[in-house]
């Protein structure tokens, strides 16, 4: 707990921490709209496709315009301003950088970005969960040989999520489950860029008024957010995923230690130690009262009988037999909390949360019956939603992951419902991020531990 006089040394001896930011959209403008209010840090260049759109947003959230105003990473540290780019390439390759901070979204570029930040010998803060998802545990042995930090991005759930799961087991706790909330109906993994307004209650014209992207939206809706999040979660913790995706279940935060434990002692889990979503709607679409839709949880066990008296003594919520307890926060700050992260991995060498096992996987499940022929749209789109399954099972399927499931033209039919396989569709063998996942599917045997790498207790 002494990140922030770190930064204030660091600060005061004229020596911020140098960040360069990959992507920049509402996430990275949140965190640039913070900075000024940050000491020790410094953004030195953020690279964009496009640079003239990030300049309107960082107005937008009142960065005065003369703060992205230098020509250079050279003129940047001269001034203390940021340089605005589209050559991701110059600003991850430059040896005055620190930290690279990924936050473009797309999971070839995640991949891409974070194997040259590693190879350049920076650390690299993975705000891309989509490219986590999909190589994060090979990312992240790359990263320990190279002794660097790759990190989950602290104010996003996964992050938050895996402080918990560290708090309560470095206290000598049992994990029995943890994950997030959300707003969920099973309707909902059928949701299209089409439909999805309705489903948040927005007119279309709202939507584009708000600058709001219908197929983002739609991935946070159908469970392909949250399959990501929690394979983040459970390949960071060795937590296990569900046999058969996310069961979503309507729970509030009084109820957590009741429903996240194992079936056979009343709750939904197959077994201890799980990752699962909770849902802020019933069933029949009724508010769940206290709900946890913005938040994050862990239940823990009382591993003897006094803990679980002191349970009772100070007025710990449990479930009916008293051992099992929750704690949980209501709300993340996503790109304002961003950075802790970067503090973390540059002054302490400590990551946020990041891959040490291969346990989860997200993959391709057909959103209707899908013809011959058709391409797929991946993440959000109308085509495929993600399911979360251990990749153990993934792998044994031959199953394609939802992170390279966009613009690949299906070989054959797949009904409605089905996993697709890589056998399913045309796959561009030669891509960075199909050789990258390959070349993962084929050293990190699910559930192994990479190199240097500690196996969760």
């Amino acid at each position: 707990m002494n990140l922030h006089r770190m930064l204030q040394a660091r600060a005061a001896e004229g020596r911020p921490v140098t960040v360069g930011l990959t992507g920049a959209g509402k996430f990275g403008a949140m965190f640039l709209a913070q900075l000024p209010h940050t000491p020790g840090l410094h953004v030195v260049a953020i690279a964009d496709l496009a640079p003239a759109r990030v300049a309107e947003r960082l107005l937008s959230v009142h960065c005065p315009r003369a703060r992205f105003a230098a020509a250079s990473i050279g003129a940047a540290l001269g001034s203390g301003g940021t340089w605005l780019t589209d050559d991701a390439a110059a600003v991850i390759a430059d040896p005055r950088i620190v930290v690279i901070v990924e936050c473009t979204g797309n999971p070839a570029a995640g991949i891409a970005h974070a194997q040259a930040a590693i190879v350049h010998g920076k650390h690299v803060i993975m705000v891309n969960v989509e490219a986590d998802a999909l190589a994060g545990p090979l990312l992240a042995e790359q990263a320990r040989r190279a002794g660097v930090v790759y990190s989950l991005a602290y104010g996003d759930q996964p992050a938050l999520t895996c402080e918990l799961i560290d708090t309560v087991r470095a206290a000598g706790f049992p994990v029995i489950a943890a994950g997030k909330g959300t707003k969920y109906l099973p309707a909902y993994h059928a949701s299209t860029p089409a439909t999805v307004w309705g489903h948040y209650g927005l007119a279309p014209e709202q939507a584009v008024a708000g600058g709001m992207n219908p197929q983002m939206f739609n991935s946070f809706l159908d469970g392909t957010k949250s399959a990501i999040e929690m394979a983040a979660i459970a390949n960071a913790t060795g937590l296990a995923a569900p046999e058969d995706g996310l069961l979503f279940p309507p729970c509030g935060v009084d109820d957590l230690p009741a429903v996240l434990r194992p079936r056979a002692e009343g709750g939904v889990l197959a077994r201890a130690g799980m990752v699962e979503v909770v849902s802020s709607l019933a069933r029949d679409g009724a508010p769940v009262a206290r709900d946890l839709r913005w938040g994050v949880y862990v239940v823990f066990e009382a591993p003897s009988e006094y803990a679980a008296r002191c349970f009772a003594e100070y007025g710990v919520r449990t479930d009916a037999s008293g051992r099992y307890a929750a704690l949980y926060r209501p709300y993340h700050l996503i790109g304002l909390e961003l950075g802790v992260s970067i503090a973390a991995a540059a002054l302490r060498g400590e990551a946020s949360g990041a891959p040490e096992t291969f346990a989860a996987d997200v993959v391709a499940t057909a959103k209707r019956d899908l013809a011959a022929g058709e391409m797929l749209d991946g993440e959000g789109g109308a085509t495929v939603w993600g399911k979360l399954v251990p990749a153990v099972r993934s792998l044994a399927q031959g199953a394609l992951p939802i992170g390279l499931a966009h613009g690949v033209r299906l070989l054959r039919p797949v009904a409605s419902g089905t996993i697709l396989g890589w056998a399913d569709v045309a796959t561009d063998e030669a891509a960075e991020a199909v050789r990258v996942r390959r070349t993962m599917e084929r050293r990190l045997r699910p559930g192994s531990v990479p190199a240097n790498g500690q196996a969760a207790a």
